[in-house]
């Protein structure tokens, strides 16, 4: 493992990491979580640097999912299990439910991130486990369910050892209840008696003075009753006496606690010898809990600061968006104000060093500070406040220079100090190492401690180091300027409001805006401007250029935060017109469907329309004005109901009218002619020679009850199965059916009156054939006979699709029907009703 070199020993109080630390430690749960806080090193190694990231990734999901974390709550027992390994030690009652719970949520630990035996290999097909890198914190073999299983065996709900733990001590309590019970009663009576008598007041009550039962009683009597005397009340008026007759009994008691003492650290000492083998991988559980409840606090934290972690390279690099310091946002949200993020950026070759001026107060120690506190936080392992698009990398070595380090013991002043930091920073200075020094170069007098300051920064260029470095002198903005590696960045001002800004440019120096500065303070104006002669026009000049830059730099950053502003709204705007287009064809697809499904409603009540003209026609017996008033309603229903798509229908259904009136009139005609000739009629219809009709069988031919005339399929029971014409079928009970020899067919008219008579019955059929069959409230038997019969009206009908309503109840009756369907030849399918329309409470069935 490679460890993060820092620099100075107070690195984390200067950068104000140890404000973090105490915050983590307010979230863990454990004493053992606070160590492992405490003592939590940064790293270099990228390798485990990855991994203590992907492990914050897998903790922030479980966070952000809201999962039931297992409770690391816990007491600290390690000492109490160091203390029992010598032979003959025990664990005390008082203490074992505490190593319970430690085995039984270190296991729930186990059971919530998924974890497997190593040795058992995954089968396939199962779902990869969904947090890897916090399984592998998991030690194989350090579960001990059997431990935990024998403590609480012997503990109650109290956490008291139990009567059961051995028969000795059940026989001990047991004898202990008997006495104190015979101890009870006793009291009760003497003080009873002691009441009778006088000796001691009415609302007196028995009462225990050091574990012994007593009875109070008036000083004056105090002789009257045998006994000891174990108290005196404060005022004196009473005496608590232990009578003479339950002292005996109450010793007995002492002996019996003794007993039970002694019987449960035998107890104790047995388990403590079962225990004793697993002491190491107990002390592991806890180093565990640690582990865990400090890695958690740390996923709390970094879901309080909206951290995330960022793009992480195995290399020196720094490239961070809206970066944050987590304290100084803490700080100012308490005082009701914001954080300016800010943008860094440390890139080799061209810009590995940054050098940062600006005003006074203008956040340039803010922006050192919040590059070495999330650079440390990042190779902590912790995921950082920045932008999700942010890149980073791996520094060996972070040492900053930041505040005055002066020391009265040392002789050292604030110059002296900060010459023996940079002494140490130019040994540390390296391709892997980030410096951070603040006010560089400052204390001494400005001419020389610039030409040190620009000596050192040429020093650290050479060692092609990482830096942030904020300073007011020229001189070293200058050779940012001319060197290769070496940046300059400003933290910008408001020139017309006076006021920092908080905000990092990179790419040209700042402005000290001494002059601005002081104007504002309220200097009079005679001072400032000899303070300009002064310094000289040229400078004046040059720091005037500086300002007009960083102001136009501003003016087109807004220009061009102003475009991307526009070019997002326009993503956005038409990211939103793509989905209401998709909305509109999505709603004119269900608007089409509508319009069918309206379509066919209308279908179908024109055909019932049409279906009820024909029928007035048909009783009118053509008459020509009530066939003319049905005409006139029809056309009326199909200019009124019918949409233009039906149109076609409307006409078609015309000519059925026409075609059954033409049918009526033939009929009517024909009643007329047997009306004149009646004799003829009944020539043709009588039979000269009556023979025994012989039993129905498949295969003969029949006559039904209307006269129609079919060909036996099939005998079920009492019914049978008859064929009508070429393509329908129905079932006719025996006793209604009569044996009639094949094709025979007395006369023509004869003919005519069947076929007429089976088409009339047919219509009849059709008009008051109903496509739906209620069967709520039916017993299954009567409910399959019923649906039986309404197969065969619906396929003598040509109905092709019906519905079966029966509710949904037990389901018995569905299931009856279904099992009835099953077993029709003439069902193609049979399936529920839609949700919308009943659901499994309607069986829809196809012919």
């Amino acid at each position: 493992m490679s460890k993060l070199t820092i620099y100075p020993h107070s690195f984390e109080e200067k950068i104000g990491f140890d404000a973090i630390r105490l915050l983590l430690k307010e979230k863990s749960r454990s004493l053992m979580g606070q160590e492992v806080l405490q003592e939590w090193q940064a790293t270099a190694d990228p390798q485990q640097l990855q991994e203590r990231l992907e492990r914050m990734r897998e903790l922030l999901l479980i966070l952000e999912e809201k999962k039931d974390i297992p409770n690391l709550a816990l007491e600290d027992l390690r000492a109490s299990i160091e203390s029992i390994r010598p032979e003959g030690t025990y664990l005390s009652e008082e203490k074992l439910p505490h190593l319970a719970s430690l085995i039984n949520r270190v296991g729930n630990l186990y059971s919530f991130l998924g974890y497997q035996k190593r040795n058992i290999p995954e089968e396939e097909g199962t779902t990869p486990t969904r947090f890897p890198h916090l399984l592998t914190l998991l030690p194989e073999g350090l579960l001990l369910p059997d431990i935990s299983r024998r403590i609480e065996e012997l503990l109650d709900r109290f956490g008291r050892i139990k009567d059961t733990a051995s028969p000795e001590l059940a026989t001990i309590r047991n004898e202990r209840v008997q006495v104190e019970r015979n101890i009870s009663r006793e009291v009760k009576r003497i003080l009873a008696y002691a009441i009778e008598q006088g000796w001691a007041e009415e609302e007196a009550r028995p009462t225990l003075r050091n574990g012994h039962s007593v009875i109070p009683v008036t000083p004056t009597y105090k002789r009257y009753l045998k006994g000891i005397v174990h108290d005196e009340s404060s005022t004196g008026k009473t005496i608590f006496i232990e009578p003479i007759e339950i002292v005996e009994a109450n010793n007995r008691i002492r002996e019996l606690d003794v007993a039970e003492r002694r019987e449960i650290i035998r107890i104790l000492i047995q388990l403590s010898n079962a225990i004793r083998p697993h002491i190491s991988s107990i002390l592991d559980m806890y180093r565990l809990v640690g582990l865990f409840d400090a890695l958690f606090s740390m996923a709390l934290f970094a879901q309080e600061e909206r951290a995330v972690i960022p793009k992480l390279l195995p290399k020196p690099y720094l490239d961070w968006l809206q970066a944050r310091h987590p304290v100084l946002r803490r700080t100012l949200e308490a005082e009701h104000r914001s954080l300016v993020p800010i943008d860094l950026s440390l890139q080799a070759p061209e810009g590995r060093i940054l050098i940062i001026s600006g005003p006074n107060a203008g956040g340039k120690s803010v922006c050192l500070k919040t590059c070495a506190m999330l650079q440390y936080m990042l190779q902590m392992g912790f995921p950082i406040p920045v932008h999700p698009d942010s890149t980073a990398g791996i520094f060996s070595t972070i040492a900053v220079n930041i505040g005055d380090d002066q020391s009265l013991e040392d002789d050292l002043s604030t110059y002296s100090s900060h010459l023996v930091n940079m002494r140490r920073f130019c040994a540390l200075a390296s391709p892997s190492s980030l410096l951070l020094i603040d006010e560089f170069g400052a204390g001494t007098e400005p001419e020389l401690g610039g030409a040190i300051a620009e000596s050192l920064l040429e020093e650290f260029n050479k060692a092609k180091s990482f830096g942030l470095i904020t300073t007011h002198y020229r001189n070293l903005k200058q050779y940012a300027t001319e060197h290769e590696g070496v940046v300059n960045g400003a933290m910008l001002y408001d020139r017309g409001e006076m006021r920092p800004l908080f905000k990092l440019s990179i790419g040209h120096p700042g402005s000290s805006f001494a002059i601005e500065i002081a104007k504002k303070s309220g200097l009079p104006k005679g001072v400032i401007e000899h303070a300009s002669l002064l310094v000289g026009k040229e400078l004046i000049d040059s720091d005037k250029y500086v300002q007009d830059i960083a102001r136009d730099r501003r003016y087109w950053e807004r220009k061009r935060e102003l475009v991307r502003k526009r070019e997002k709204e326009l993503e956005e705007s038409i990211e939103r017109y793509q989905k209401d287009l998709l909305q509109l064809r999505s709603s004119k697809q269900q608007i089409i469907q509508e319009a069918r499904e309206q379509a066919q409603r209308l279908l179908s009540e024109s055909n019932a329309k049409i279906e009820r003209t024909i029928r007035e026609i048909k009783e009118s017996g053509a008459e020509r004005e009530r066939t003319q008033k049905a005409r006139q309603a029809l056309e009326s229903f199909s200019k009124e109901g019918l949409p233009a798509m039906e149109a076609e229908n409307a006409d078609n259904s015309s000519e059925r009218i026409e075609r059954e009136i033409k049918r009526l009139e033939k009929r009517n005609k024909r009643k007329e002619e047997k009306r004149l000739n009646p004799k003829q009629e009944k020539s043709i219809t009588e039979s000269p020679n009556p023979t025994k009709e012989k039993p129905i069988e498949v295969g003969c031919w029949v006559i039904t009850p209307n006269g129609i005339e079919g060909e036996v399929l099939e005998i079920r029971g009492a019914s049978a199965l008859l064929a009508l014409g070429g393509t329908m079928q129905t079932s006719v009970p025996l006793v209604q059916l009569k044996r009639s020899s094949k094709g025979k067919v007395t006369s023509p008219a004869l003919k005519e009156k069947k076929s007429s008579n089976v088409t009339e019955h047919l219509h009849e059929k059709k008009v008051h054939f109903k496509q739906e069959l209620d069967l709520r409230g039916m017993r299954a038997l009567d409910a399959m006979q019923a649906v039986d019969y309404y197969l065969d009206e619906a396929i003598q009908v040509g109905c092709h699709r019906i519905r079966l309503l029966h509710g949904t109840g037990t389901g018995a009756l569905r299931q009856s029907i279904r099992q009835l369907l099953a077993t029709r030849p003439y069902v193609l399918r049979y399936y529920d009703e839609d949700v919308r329309f009943g659901g499994a409470g309607i069986t829809i069935v196809e012919l």
